[in-house]
């Protein structure tokens, strides 16, 4: 029974982590018996690490799934990691420059292997990591979005979707990212708030001479690719411009003036440019009026030969030199300042281009009918409710979804292009020859699919589909979903329309969305500003369950949480607190000659009698455990993480160590063997460790493995599979809570006055507790347990107190403390000297605020503070008179 002095996690967490691993105890059966619960991980990276928010997800994920596996039910919490197309490409690319080496000078194939072997060397960080973190997942089905089984399905739903007609491919607007050289989706576009210029521009109109038009544009020099100005039919100042053209400043081109509902009569001069080819909003009304889409701006953000005298300059210089050459005409009317949102790649924060262009689509309204429907009827709930709102928001204005990405990593589309007749061949396998002309040449599409694409068949592409598994029958629909709010869109709708295209059902019931992870000053964590927390920094500093039990202690539904290094040394000390009551416990076992003891049957987790009767400090601990049980689960089951440790902590410091553990120091005897008083502390302290463990799993493991004997029969291997508390009515005991209550209100009051009176801690004090009401009989009880605990010898009388200078009360009774006289003279003493220092610092303060001079210099959040002071030493001093 012998323990560490010193609590030092890093000494056992390490050996459970893998031992839990190992052992194989977290892995899933279809045919175990029990409830089914299940959930998928949202994948991570597979190139990146674990930041302070996958900790928050995944020890919320873990808190339920090891909930649900000691409560008995068929559990399954599937790991894995995501390709990310783009941000693993360019985490090679950076790596390969180093060397000199660029991928297009390695070629396709070369670069693909060279990706794989990244992924071989680093891809199993997270993994380590998760592990290392005691992540309880069954790593025996971790998958990888871009293994076989997965790639198989992702091509089975691309040709099912093709051939429903829900995928196409056509010309459309793309926002373009000229760094990472591929089409975004909207999601993929962060938008950026930035200080820029409206520009004013004169367009004068043919056929009527002197008259204009003007138009306010963000990025003159677009208006190179301009194809029509519109105004609006029912504008009043340009009902004679009906018809007209005007001449394009610059290119000197005739273009047309439309009628159209671009044009907003209240906004600005009521007159737009229209640029098809660069603007999704121009895009549409071309296609109205059939107007030509000349493209300006290339791929690598230079002006094209389109942009004449401008071809090959870069957007911006040509900006420059358009709005110089504007000016010099008397086109330019004025410039505004004017603050617009600019769209950058997420990934590498390049401001994107919108371009047409050929790209692969996804129809989503059909789609997004039936995902809208399952969280109208409670199929699927979120949680956090007001998340409810967001998600109809996006769903109800869907857009197609662009799928293709002009990358190199990643699932490539499984379209073939005929090089004799052009037809395209959407096939599971690779065709050998055109179906349409025979011809043997054909060649398969260089895009590869968006990440989210296959992502978004997650929940069920990793048990098995396209092939019927058992794994797919028993664990799909999967029970909830834990996830952050950013990838709600991203991921979690396109999962819901993907499971109910492709499943019939949906991919999980129940969606909690956890919070940010703020720094202590309530920021949100980013390398520039320095101040990321790195998880298994802090874990090997503090330990890994103090991290957890410190985030989990905040992590309130829908607010964020706010993680300090007073907290995490909090959670420390808390860690420490319950170790060092395991050693005193463990130290006294070995004097009273206990062996390592749990229960073996239900009966022994109701507290045993000894010759007297049960301890009535035993009687209270199994009741408060049993209250404590019940409000713990029922707060798991709802995902309030911040309840489950705040009743956890209390409980366990403020109850079972801080009185329990006391009083029971009481009746410690050497040599006394197994007695029922011991059987009742140790069942308490074990069911407290399994009440703890899924939001502390190391420290409870260790201390639990301790207080097993070589051989109990019905043994499980660790605690993650013993039985999780529950609440049992035969435990209550409100009248042994009222009693504890009684003895717990006089030992805090003496403590409480013998502190405010400044009297030594180590002198015994003689007091009095008077009451007229049962309390009185309860208190005469406890005397003995109260001397020794409170250091205070006590009379009882049934009578109203007296006054008295020391003294303290409650609703049922009053405590009377009486102070040797030697200990009078030292208070009399330290409050003179306290009195005399309040009365110098309140005469410094009022010569200062009665100085009309300070008052005049001195700021007033300086002078209201020296107010405030003044208040709280007067309120001090008038203690002492």
């Amino acid at each position: 029974m012998q323990i560490d002095k010193v609590y030092e996690p890093q000494r056992f967490e390490p050996h459970w982590a893998q031992s839990w691993i190992d052992s194989g105890i977290f892995r899933a059966n279809p045919a175990a018996p029990g409830r089914v619960f299940s959930l998928v991980i949202p994948p991570p990276n597979v190139t990146g690490s674990l930041h302070i928010g996958h900790m928050l997800e995944h020890t919320e994920i873990d808190v339920t799934i090891r909930w649900r596996r000691m409560l008995g039910h068929n559990t399954l919490w599937l790991p894995g990691t995501d390709h990310a197309g783009i941000a693993t490409q360019m985490v090679v690319e950076r790596k390969l420059a180093e060397d000199g080496i660029f991928r297009r000078d390695l070629g396709r194939e070369e670069f693909e292997k060279r990706v794989w072997a990244w992924k071989e060397q680093y891809g199993g960080n997270i993994k380590r990591q998760m592990i290392r973190l005691g992540a309880s997942c069954d790593w025996s089905r971790e998958r990888f979005t871009l293994d076989p089984g997965l790639s198989r399905a992702v091509r089975e739903v691309f040709v099912r979707l093709y051939e429903k007609g829900l995928i196409y491919r056509g010309e459309y607007m793309v926002n373009w990212c000229p760094r990472c050289q591929t089409a975004l989706s909207d999601l993929e576009v962060a938008h950026v708030d930035v200080a820029g210029h409206l520009w004013h521009i004169r367009y004068p109109v043919n056929g009527l001479e002197g008259r204009f038009v003007t138009v306010a544009t963000t990025r003159p020099e677009t208006m190179l690719g301009d194809t029509a100005v519109a105004i609006n039919a029912k504008d009043s100042r340009y009902f004679d411009l009906h018809g007209k053209t005007v001449q394009l400043p610059l290119m000197d081109r005739e273009i047309p003036i439309i009628l159209d509902d671009l044009a907003d009569p209240e906004f600005g001069t009521g007159v737009v440019k229209v640029t098809p080819a660069h603007d999704l909003n121009d895009f549409e009304a071309g296609r109205r009026h059939d107007l030509p889409k000349i493209k300006v701006i290339d791929e690598n953000a230079r002006m094209t030969d389109a942009a004449g005298p401008y071809a090959g300059l870069d957007r911006l210089e040509a900006r420059k030199q358009v709005v110089a050459a504007l000016e010099k005409i008397g086109a330019l009317v004025k410039v505004d300042d004017y603050n617009l949102s600019l769209g950058t790649c997420q990934r590498c924060k390049t401001p994107v281009e919108p371009l047409v262009s050929k790209q692969w689509f996804v129809k989503m309204k059909p789609l997004a009918e039936k995902a809208i429907e399952v969280v109208e009827n409670g199929s699927i709930e979120f949680i956090p409710a007001n998340w409810t709102k967001t998600y109809y928001e996006w769903m109800y204005n869907i857009r197609d979804w662009c799928i293709s990405r002009q990358l190199w990593w990643g699932h490539r589309i499984p379209a073939w292009h005929c090089q004799e007749c052009h037809e395209i061949v959407v096939a599971r396998e690779t065709p050998t020859v055109c179906p349409r002309c025979g011809s043997e040449n054909l060649v398969q599409d260089t895009d590869v699919l968006d990440t989210w694409f296959s992502s978004g068949l997650w929940p069920f592409s990793t048990l098995g589909w396209p092939d019927k598994t058992v794994d797919l029958a028993t664990y799909y629909p999967t029970s909830l979903l834990i996830t952050g709010f950013d990838i709600l869109f991203f991921w979690v709708a396109r999962m819901i329309m993907m499971g109910l295209e492709f499943m019939g059902d949906v991919p999980f019931h129940q969606v909690y969305i956890h919070a940010l992870v703020r720094d202590a000053e309530g920021q949100k964590m980013s390398k520039t500003k320095g101040n990321v927390i790195d998880p298994l920094v802090v874990t090997e500093k503090y330990g890994t369950d103090a991290i957890r039990m410190a985030m989990l202690q905040c992590a309130a539904p829908g607010t964020d949480i706010v993680l300090t290094e007073a907290r995490m040394e909090s959670s420390r000390a808390f860690a420490n607190k319950i170790w060092n009551a395991a050693r005193f416990l463990f130290m006294n076992m070995e004097r009273s000659g206990v062996e390592p003891w749990v229960p073996e049957h239900l009966e022994d987790y109701l507290p045993q009698p000894e010759d007297g009767g049960v301890p009535i400090e035993d009687r209270w601990i199994f009741s408060r455990l049993n209250d404590c049980a019940q409000q713990v689960n029922r707060a798991i089951e709802t995902y309030r993480y911040h309840e489950a440790a705040q009743l956890l902590w209390q409980f366990i410091w403020h109850e079972f160590c801080d009185w329990y553990v006391e009083l029971k120091k009481l009746r410690f005897q050497e040599n006394s063997g197994l007695t029922a008083g011991w059987r009742n502390i140790l069942a308490a302290f074990e069911n407290l460790l399994r009440l703890l463990h899924p939001a502390m799993p190391f420290i409870t493991e260790e201390l639990w493995q301790r207080l097993l004997p070589d051989g109990q029969a019905l043994r499980p291997a660790s605690i993650a599979l013993a039985t999780y508390p529950q609440y049992r009515h035969e435990a209550a005991d409100h009248a042994a809570e009222r009693e504890i209550g009684i003895l717990q209100e006089i030992v805090t009051m003496a403590r409480t006055l013998r502190t405010e009176s400044k009297l030594d801690p180590k002198q015994q004090l003689a007091g009095t507790v008077y009451s007229r009401t049962a309390a009185l009989e309860v208190a005469q009880r406890h005397a003995e347990a109260i001397q020794k605990i409170a250091n205070v010898k006590l009379e009882f009388k049934a009578e109203a107190a007296p006054k008295a200078p020391v003294m303290r009360s409650t609703a049922e009774l009053d405590l009377v403390l009486g102070v040797p006289k030697s200990q009078e003279e030292a208070k009399a003493k330290r409050d003179a000297k306290e009195l005399d220092q309040y009365n110098k610092n309140i005469a410094s303060i009022e010569r200062q605020l009665s100085d009309e001079a300070f008052l005049a210099k001195a700021p007033q959040q300086v002078i209201e503070g020296m107010r405030a002071k003044l208040a709280a030493y007067k309120a001090q001093r008038d203690k002492l008179l």
